[in-house]
């Protein structure tokens, strides 16, 4: 086993909150480093302290600028790799461009795999996210990925709602095993909402599959982007006769004017997790709910610095 002396943390731009209290869990400081950008835009970055043979971390998520924080990240990489690194794990809490992750038409990149390739290039040992858009992108890399779930913390926080009759909702057929995997573990039935795409980041909702008249629900995703397929879902729910409705996601992304179809839909709150930096705007909604991921992250940092089992945190 190694000393945990030897683990380093550092961070990049992206999420520098939840960076901070990953390192408060795991009582450490974060490594030192100097991040910025040169005036034609080009990123600079060097390692502020001594890194030779020791275990890195680098936290860094696609965030809102997710080509961006990717070079910086590729380049952080890099750099660790050249100074003598004794391994490199990225922490991406979330893991951009992973929506695009087969041929959904022809002539079209998978920039999901693309991604992948470039992490291990830049000289990635190891991969640590959350709850991407398609378990099988894990299958992309030729390195070890381990692929945490937030659903502990979002069934804590739901078990606190005390709901009745409580149905588990995916919004597509795409979520199916993620949302009935949540309604084993909540002691919940499952529902599915049957829906169709047009265009990128347009839905249209068809119909409910399941039963949801005179239940509580939880609509289930893995992110939530412009809101229109939840706040259609919502709509569709309602029609079918469910009482109170509640959404949860990993991934805030919330882009457009997300925040205020939330706002005036028929949810009572949006659960989710800050794998993505929490904006003002999101701190003032009074419907969106943010919990901490921070906690699973440091713990699942700490058993792969000392090499104990990862699976644990699954359950």
């Amino acid at each position: 086993m190694k000393r945990e002396n030897t683990m380093k943390v550092f961070a990049g731009s992206s999420n520098t909150v939840l960076a901070e209290e990953i390192v408060g869990y795991l009582n450490i400081s974060l490594g030192k480093c100097v991040l910025d950008c040169f005036s034609d835009g080009e990123i600079h970055f060097y390692i502020d302290e001594n890194i030779r043979g020791e275990d890195i971390f680098i936290i860094q998520s696609g965030s809102f600028e997710a080509n961006f924080h990717l070079m910086e990240l590729f380049l952080m990489i890099d750099a660790f790799k050249r100074a003598s690194a004794e391994r490199i794990t990225a922490v991406i809490p979330y893991y951009s461009y992973a929506r695009q992750d087969w041929k959904d038409r022809p002539r079209v990149p998978i920039s999901a795999r693309l991604v992948a390739d470039l992490l291990e290039a830049a000289g990635a040992d190891r991969v640590l996210t959350m709850d991407l858009h398609s378990p099988q992108i894990q299958g992309f890399f030729s390195i070890p990925v381990d692929n945490l779930v937030a659903a502990p913390v979002l069934i804590n926080y739901i078990h606190t709602l005390n709901l009745k009759d409580l149905t588990v909702v995916s919004p597509d057929a795409g979520g199916v095993g993620r949302a009935r995997w949540f309604a084993k573990r909540i002691g919940a039935t499952l529902a599915i909402i049957d829906k169709r795409r047009p265009a990128p980041n347009v839905a249209r909702v068809l119909h409910v599959i399941g039963e949801v008249k005179d239940h509580d629900v939880v609509i289930l995703d893995d992110m939530v982007d412009t809101g229109g397929t939840l706040v259609q879902s919502t709509n569709a729910l309602k029609k079918e006769g469910a009482q109170r409705m509640f959404a949860a996601c990993t991934h805030p992304v919330l882009s457009g004017q997300a925040i205020e179809s939330v706002e005036n839909s028929g949810l009572e709150n949006l659960i989710v997790t800050n794998t993505l930096p929490i904006t003002e705007k999101m701190k003032s909604s009074q419907k969106i709910i943010t919990l901490s991921v921070a906690e699973l992250f440091g713990e699942a940092i700490r058993r792969i610095h000392i090499g104990s089992s990862v699976s644990s945190l699954f359950i």
